[in-house]
Order: C-alpha cells, then sequence, then structure tokens
C-alpha cells in the first residue's frame, strides 16, 4: 500500500501523487521551445519532485531529448575552482547513467571526449557544451539544476554570464534548455549586483493544489483503502493549508496513520480538528525559520502584523527586504491586488503563536473576583460556550487591567489588543476542551478565530480600528463569512488606538445572522501619578 510522504520527493509506485498535470504540459512546452527556465519558490513546495517527474516524462516519451539532473546542494561550502572541477564530473556520470538508462552505449567519440573532458572556468564550461553538442548529435541536451542558490559565491557571475552567452549563440545549442531551481531568486543571489540582469530568464510558476488537486490526492488513499473522506474535511484541508503540498500531505498523514481511525469509518470534521491541534503544535521549517529572524529584527513582527491587522495592508514589493525574506520563506506572497497576503491560515496561527508571549503577566486577572469556576463559567448548563459572556468579560478584561497591557513583554502596543484576545481564547479552549485555528479570508486585514466546541462553531473576527465606514462594512463582511461556515452567529472585536476611543457594544441582525461588535479601547500610556 502506498503513503502520503512529507520528508523528500514522492514517487508514484510508493506515495499518493499529484499528477500535476497541466502544470507538466506547460514546462514541457518550454522545454520544447529552448527556454531557460527559472523556478524559485520555498522549501517543501513538491518542486523536485515535479522536476523529476518532468525529467522521467522527457525520458520515456520524447527520444529527442536528452535531459539529465544536476543537485547543487553538495557545492554550498566550495570555491568556484572545487565547484567547476565538480560539475564536470557529475554531467558526465549523468551522461553516461542515461545510456545506461536506455540501454545503449555512448559512441567511442563520446566515451573518449567524457574521458578526458575538463570544466575549469567559465570559458571552457562553454566549450565542453559546445563539443558535447556536437557529439550528441540530433539529441537536444536538457539539465534540471536543483538547489541552483548553493552555487559558490565567486562562480555565480561567470556561471550565469555563460549560459546567457550559450543561449543567445543560435538555435542548435547546447544546453537546448536548462531549468533552475532553488529557494533563492538570481536576484537575491546577485551579491555584488553585477549580473545585469540574467534577463534570458522564463519564469516557472509552481502553485499550490487546488481543492481539486487536494480531492484528487484524497481520493487515491480511498480507492486503495476504502476509506472517505468527507467533503467538508476536504475542503477544510485546503483551506487551512491553502494547498502547500507539505501541509496538505502532513494532514493526510496524520488522518490516516497516527490517529488510528478505523477503516470502516469515514475520515470526519472531528478527525480533522484532532489532526488540526496536533499539526500546529509540531510546526514547520519555514516557520522555525522566520522565528529565528524575528529574534533578530523585530520588524518581521510590525510587517506581519500590519499585513493581518489593518484594511489597507501593505504594498507588496520584492525590493524591500524584510518582504522579499519573508516571500522566500514561503510566509507570505502577492495578492491579485498587489498586496501582502500570509499564505494560510497554519502560518498565520503559528506566526501569533511566535509573538505571543509565553506569560503575559495579566493571566490571572482573566476572570472577575466573583467567578465560581474558572473559564467553565461560560458554558452553559448543558456545555455549550456562551460566547456572548466571554467576550463580554473579555472586554472587562481590557478595562480591569487598564495600563498593564503596555507592560505584557516584547509586544508592541498597537497590537497588544489582538495578542491578548488570541491568548485569552486559546487558555479559554484548551480548558473546555475545544479546538481553534484562524481563517484568513483574504489574506490580510482581518483575523477570523474559529472555535469548535461540541461541534458548533463560533466566529470571532478581529481587527484595528481604521474608521467608521470600514468597521460597518466589516459587520457585513463577517455576516457573510459566518454564513458560509454554517454558524448562526459571528462576533466582532475592534480595537481602538485613538486618542478619543469610542467604545461601544451592539447586537444587529444583519442578513438574518446575529453580528455581536464590540469596540474596545486600547490604553496608550500609563496615567501620571
Amino acid at each position: 500500500m502506498r503513503w502520503f510522504e512529507t520528508r523528500g520527493p514522492v514517487y508514484p509506485e510508493d506515495n499518493y501523487v499529484v499528477a500535476r498535470r497541466d502544470e507538466l504540459a506547460d514546462f514541457i512546452k518550454r522545454v520544447e521551445r529552448g527556454r531557460y527556465i527559472v523556478l524559485f519558490a520555498p522549501r517543501q513546495t513538491g518542486k523536485t519532485s515535479f522536476f523529476r517527474n518532468a525529467l522521467t516524462t522527457l525520458e520515456n516519451e520524447r527520444d529527442i531529448y536528452f535531459p539529465i539532473h544536476l543537485n547543487f546542494e553538495g557545492y554550498v561550502d566550495s570555491d568556484a575552482d572545487a565547484f567547476y572541477r565538480s560539475l564536470c564530473k557529475e554531467i558526465c556520470k549523468e551522461i553516461k547513467s542515461v545510456f545506461q538508462k536506455r540501454g545503449k552505449r555512448p559512441s567511442d567519440a563520446l566515451n573518449r571526449f567524457l574521458a578526458n573532458a575538463q570544466i575549469t572556468e567559465p570559458i571552457s564550461m562553454r566549450e565542453f557544451f559546445e563539443n558535447l553538442g556536437n557529439l550528441l548529435e540530433d539529441q537536444r541536451f536538457v539539465i534540471i539544476i536543483d538547489e541552483f542558490d548553493s552555487i559558490p559565491r565567486d562562480a555565480i557571475r561567470g556561471f550565469l554570464h555563460s549560459l546567457r552567452q550559450i543561449y543567445l549563440s543560435g538555435r542548435n545549442r547546447c544546453p537546448h534548455s536548462i531549468g533552475i531551481v532553488g529557494v533563492k531568486s538570481i536576484t537575491q543571489l546577485n551579491y555584488d549586483r553585477s549580473i545585469s540582469p540574467f534577463n534570458i530568464q522564463d519564469e516557472f510558476n509552481l502553485p499550490n493544489f487546488t481543492l481539486e488537486q487536494v480531492q484528487e490526492l484524497l481520493s487515491q488513499y480511498t480507492d486503495e483503502v476504502g476509506q472517505p473522506f468527507t467533503p467538508e474535511t476536504i475542503g477544510a484541508i485546503h483551506k487551512q493549508t491553502a494547498g502547500q503540498p507539505v501541509l496538505v500531505n502532513r494532514f493526510a498523514q496524520i488522518l490516516t496513520e497516527e490517529l488510528n481511525i478505523p477503516k470502516s469509518e469515514p475520515i470526519t470534521m472531528e478527525h480533522f480538528s484532532e489532526a488540526h491541534i496536533q499539526l500546529l503544535r509540531e510546526g514547520h521549517t519555514n516557520i522555525d525559520h522566520l522565528i529565528t529572524n524575528i529574534h533578530k529584527d523585530r520588524r518581521f513582527e510590525a510587517l506581519l502584523m500590519k499585513i493581518a491587522s489593518y484594511d489597507e495592508g501593505v504594498r507588496f514589493s520584492p525590493y524591500n527586504e524584510h518582504i522579499d525574506e519573508l516571500t522566500t520563506y514561503g510566509v507570505i506572497a502577492e495578492g491579485a491586488d498587489g498586496m501582502c497576503e500570509i499564505i494560510n491560515p497554519i502560518y498565520h496561527y503559528c506566526i501569533m503563536n511566535a509573538f505571543k508571549p509565553i506569560v503575559n503577566g495579566l493571566e490571572q486577572e482573566y476572570l472577575p473576583d466573583d467567578n465560581r469556576s474558572g473559564f467553565e463559567d461560560y458554558l452553559t448548563p448543558d456545555g455549550y460556550v456562551q460566547m456572548t459572556a466571554l467576550l463580554d468579560n473579555f472586554r472587562d478584561f481590557i478595562a480591569r487591567v487598564g495600563f498593564k497591557i503596555l507592560q505584557v513583554p516584547d509586544t508592541p502596543q498597537e497590537y497588544v489588543g489582538q495578542h491578548l484576545l488570541f491568548a485569552y481564547l486559546e487558555q479559554f479552549v484548551q480548558i473546555v476542551g475545544g479546538a481553534m485555528y484562524l481563517e484568513v479570508r483574504t489574506g490580510r486585514g482581518r483575523m477570523d478565530i474559529l472555535i469548535l466546541h461540541r461541534n458548533r462553531k463560533y466566529i470571532v473576527e478581529t481587527k484595528i480600528w481604521g474608521g467608521d465606514n470600514r468597521y460597518q462594512a466589516g459587520k457585513s463582511q463577517l455576516a457573510a463569512y459566518a454564513r458560509s461556515e454554517g454558524a448562526e452567529e459571528g462576533y466582532y472585536v475592534v480595537f481602538d488606538h485613538r486618542n478619543a476611543p469610542e467604545p461601544r457594544v451592539e447586537t444587529e441582525t444583519i442578513d438574518g445572522l446575529t453580528i455581536r461588535s464590540y469596540v474596545i479601547p486600547v490604553i496608550q500610556e500609563r496615567p501620571s501619578d
């Protein structure tokens, strides 16, 4: 039986695999046209698996092509001299391997050439490829270079200039087509800014899985094992991951291998919630890198919170070093409107947890003095959440602690309200045995907290005050979203940081749904003694 893979390339004979037929056809068409293709995307997005599949397609279906695969990861600590010497050996080895796979033998002339070939610098590399092209006769040489951003710094300038010269040398060139794959772009690798620019490149986009592709992936498991996923569960997996390949596969891995769900039962939203909690507690490679860098530069936090909290958002610019770095990690992307968006709700949740102090110093003041049973006071006698009472208490808590919120460690004052609401609700959910996760409807401007408890959904939208028009518009947006989620009401918490805030509590019926709104003042400074 096959399995869901999360730790490396996937293979159809061993793993459940999304075919990516349209993307593969697009890539093959570019190879046929002799393009020098570049794909720079975050790690764990399926790049290596995709290009291995492309190589297999070229090997099996098109005899005119002679494709090889190189990986530059081993050169990360090398210098240019060592790089070029090893590159020659790797290319020769790969050429022989292709002949062996095809059950053929190189010509005597090609064998002699490979035995004596040397590459020592960019000029000899161009000469190598020119001679190789003559010896391969009518076959078109194609190279896929993985982990390209590990190329030695002192080699990149000459290497790229040589490729550009080869590309411009004519139609019958060698290599006919090249695929350059990595995390950092050519611009980021151009350390001395002397490559002007590598303008022959054909940029290729490998998107996250669509909902249909997630359905395709999971249906392979169902067809083999007989255990279905409910449609709602498949939709939730896609929504929470935004189709990020490793996150999708990790969800599937937990659900099919680790939760011990009887194979005779369907995989439901209840199981999804369990898997979601486990996945959030595991962390993620990209987030781990991000957290490490946040400790070096707190401006990451301000940027991400502004994207998430303000309707006006942040204009996407690859020339801003922080936006560029967050894009490289796969945490943000450019939206259709040219604004920055956080990629998916799981990353957003991890980011909020990374920013949230382990102890904010106010936990003992969450509940009023007349509280009897802790957070369980906010459950009905039959065990359901009294969300209005819970949020009323949060509003009162902010008023009770007053200027103390300014003393919460390592938290910008502008976002302290949202951090405290997140921590408050998370503690409640943990105590009463529910689940909490974020929804990012547009990737920016609002943060929706979705609480699941006893098969009921409670939606809390939070943002920072941006004017009365945006405040009123947010209610209608929340009502539409709550309806799409099958909820009967929505809760709207807006933090007002103005010098003269206007506290509000309103309960309205909008399009048939109950919307309870709070505008909560946030004290700006400690009063004078």
